[in-house]
């Protein structure tokens, strides 16, 4: 214990020397993570000897919001903080987000410095100007509102004109402009302003309303931001259950985003979410976000405080996070109505700092329910919404608002999956406090496959860790992954409904289940081609080197002689490739390959038989073949192989990189073990470089899908570009799975 507590002050002592307040750094040590993170940040940068303030606030953001996935190029933004070239949030933040689309890829100082506004110098003068104008455009609202002007709003006006202003110069000069138009605080300006307009009618009844409405379970606001999309169990099995139900009962199901967090909404995501419930085959009723009822959500909070439930608290989260565990209330919870009305008020015009306060909703601090534990309604971030704008500088959380907007939009039935029935709880107590009406709320457990994990946590690491490649890794079971891997939104939409609803949390599906759908279809819609993987070269003796035919080889096994649509052509010439693993040096009975002295039928061809082998230095590795072709096809061998050709004399045919993927895990359910990531399969992607491939493959665009004749089910990848085609391996011939427990 002496030897831990001896590295805690150091470690303390090392916090302190960077301009962290005592508090701060007590409190950052007893998170192991950060305390790790920021350790390590301090000596990238070589300041174990101390900074200032500044600095070392900079370096504290770095160690907690730095993106996982760039941690290639931290020692390049520590290089730009040291030297005080990035020295605002604001420039940090922008450098956060360049690197996090950056990746791994090369780093480019010019890009970097223009991108974050290394260099900019905004001049109090210029602040001082542009702050002038804001108040002279807005100057009547202001007098008109006075201190109840949202603050917030006028600062989001300097930072959109100078994006790399120093902020708090710009909340100086906001401050004092105030005091310099209004003079001092009146005992008015902190009186309940006047409603303006009509209170809002209480939503319908259940039972009076004509229309059934689910939604779309979004994600748990605590997780990464950049992890949200795309939600792996939910888009799979929950947006099923929700469109489904609704279509079945003659209902409908809204798609809302629930976009409390400025910071982890983004456009791109929003576009690719609509997409994908598009491919599946669905069509919302309506497309909503909560912040569209930003407004709604703050007046029923200003409502839950004079109600008396809910407070303004200034406890960190650490300390929170403490209370919580110990079942204690906060210092501030039982502070007076007035008092917290006031406070929300500053909280909502930008007069508190970002983190030091918090609206809480004031449950039960004795209940078993956690989740009754005066959960967080609403935060203070001096960031602007993309949806929304710079209106706000208080967000709710999800916990605040979902419930609501199911109430406000009427919605009857509230679906999700049932990590979430704990929530319950606190889902009704909210609506019954403030006398909203109550949607039906009902849980279901989450769809769990074997050798893979579900989990957005664990997808997030496998992502962010390099161990896949992005989000639609085929390898994944997210939509985005298995589209790129190109299974069909109805072979997936048949899966789930074989599988059903149930509220046993413990079944796992197998993996040949879904894989059994998709041949089904497949098999139906994907027309077959010949693809020759690894190459071995076949010269044809008996047929001169000048001779190219072309032949007829069907599309559909069931192809008719008269339609000509059923097939395409292939050349046939003297230097043939077939699979490396269909010829062998030792002949057996079992075997129907080709062997020396052997006969085989090329497919939709001709007879050939080995006559020769050619072999390489080592006198083991079969170089070519020599073989001669029955033009007659009077010989009837048993073996029937696939095949490409020259398509004309000394040219190869055309290549194509083939990935084929196996099972991404080892285990059946590799959540069950510790070290679950430690279970990965490291073969689970093989790429094959340069496949040979028939001419009329040449066309295929991404997503068209194909059967290469006795290989599988292939569809081109997005990263197919002119001079080479990309081809997935959507799933094999063979089908493992049994028909009797579809």
């Amino acid at each position: 214990m002496a030897v831990k507590d001896e590295n805690s002050d150091q470690t303390l002592e090392l916090f302190l020397k960077i301009g962290l307040d005592e508090r701060t750094a007590r409190n950052t040590i007893a998170n192991n993570k950060v305390t790790a993170n920021l350790t390590v940040v301090i000596q990238e940068a070589a300041l174990n000897n101390g900074c200032d303030r500044i600095i070392g606030n900079l370096l504290y953001t770095v160690a907690t919001k730095y993106p996982a996935n760039a941690l290639v190029h931290r020692p390049n933004l520590l290089e730009y903080v040291v030297s005080s070239k990035v020295k605002t949030p604001g420039q940090l933040e922008a450098a956060f987000t360049f690197l996090s689309n950056l990746a791994s890829e090369n780093f480019k100082r010019n890009e970097f410095e223009e991108a974050c506004g290394i260099g900019v110098e905004v001049s109090v003068e210029e602040i001082t100007q542009t702050v002038n104008e804001i108040f002279e455009e807005n100057k009547a609202v202001i007098l008109e509102q006075r201190y109840r002007t949202n603050v917030g709003e006028l600062l989001g006006s300097v930072r959109k004109k100078h994006p790399w202003a120093d902020p708090k110069i710009a909340k100086k000069l906001v401050d004092a402009k105030m005091y310099e138009l209004l003079g001092e605080r009146t005992a008015a300006d902190d009186e309940k302003p006047s409603k303006k307009k009509e209170k809002k009618e209480k939503p319908a009844k259940v039972e009076n309303k004509a229309v059934d409405g689910t939604h779309l379970q979004p994600s748990e606001e605590e997780l990464n931001p950049f992890s949200i999309f795309p939600a792996p169990e939910d888009n799979i099995k929950a947006m099923f259950v929700d469109f489904g139900l609704a279509k079945e009962r003659g209902g409908c199901c809204y798609l809302r985003y629930d976009d409390t967090n400025p910071e982890a909404e983004k456009k791109e995501y929003i576009h690719h979410i609509e997409e994908i419930v598009q491919w599946m085959g669905w069509k919302p009723f309506k497309i909503t976000y909560t912040s569209d009822y930003f407004q709604d959500l703050y007046e029923l909070a200003v409502e839950l405080i004079r109600r008396g439930h809910a407070y303004v608290d200034h406890q960190t989260p650490e300390e929170i996070k403490e209370y919580r565990e110990k079942k204690m209330n906060s210092p501030w919870r039982d502070r007076p109505i007035a008092e917290s009305l006031k406070l929300f008020d500053d909280m909502k015009r930008g007069l508190i700092e970002e983190g030091k306060a918090t609206l809480r909703m004031k449950q039960d601090m004795r209940s078993d329910n956690f989740n009754m534990y005066d959960l967080i309604a609403y935060r203070i971030k001096f960031t602007p919404h993309p949806h929304a704008g710079d209106k706000w500088c208080i967000y709710p959380s999800y916990d605040y608002s979902h419930c609501i907007v199911d109430s406000l939009e009427n919605i009857t039935h509230s679906l999700c999956t049932l990590e979430f029935e704990t929530r319950r709880a606190s889902y009704y107590w909210l609506l019954h406090v403030l006398d909203l009406y109550q949607p039906y709320v009902w849980e279901y457990s989450r769809l769990n496959v074997t050798n893979t994990v579900m989990s957005k946590r664990k997808l997030n690491y496998l992502v962010t860790n390099k161990y896949v490649d992005g989000w639609d890794d085929p390898r994944l079971m997210t939509l985005a992954g298995l589209r790129r891997r190109g299974v069909t939104s109805t072979a997936i939409n048949a899966f789930v409904r074989g599988i059903g609803i149930t509220r046993s949390d413990c079944s796992m599906i197998r993996l040949d289940r879904l894989e059994y759908h998709v041949r089904e279809e497949l098999n139906k819609t994907a027309p077959r081609v010949l693809v020759v993987l690894h190459p071995l070269k076949v010269v044809i003796t008996n047929l001169e080197s000048s001779s190219v035919m072309e032949l007829d080889a069907k599309k559909w096994p069931d192809a008719q002689a008269d339609d000509t649509s059923a097939f395409y052509k292939v050349p046939f010439s003297n230097v043939v490739y077939i699979e490396r693993s269909d010829f062998r040096i030792k002949d057996s009975k079992d075997y129907y390959g080709l062997a020396p002295g052997k006969s085989v039928l090329l497919r939709y061809a001709f007879p050939i038989k080995c006559t020769d082998v050619i072999l390489g230095d080592d006198n083991e590795t079969v170089i070519e073949i020599r073989a001669e072709y029955d033009p007659s096809k009077k010989s009837k061998p048993k073996g029937v192989l696939h095949w490409v050709a020259e398509p004309y004399p000394g040219a190869d045919p055309l290549k194509v990189e083939v990935r084929l993927f196996e099972k991404l895990f080892n285990s059946e359910n590799p959540t069950e073990l510790d070290n679950w990531f430690v279970d990965l399969n490291l073969d689970s992607k093989l790429v094959i470089p340069a496949a040979y491939a028939v001419p009329a493959l040449r066309n295929a665009a991404v997503g068209d899908t194909f059967q290469f004749e006795r290989l599988g089910y292939f569809t081109a990848d997005k990263d197919s570009t002119a001079e080479k085609l990309v081809f997935n391996r959507t799933v094999t011939l063979k089908d493992t799975y049994c028909k009797g427990g579809k």
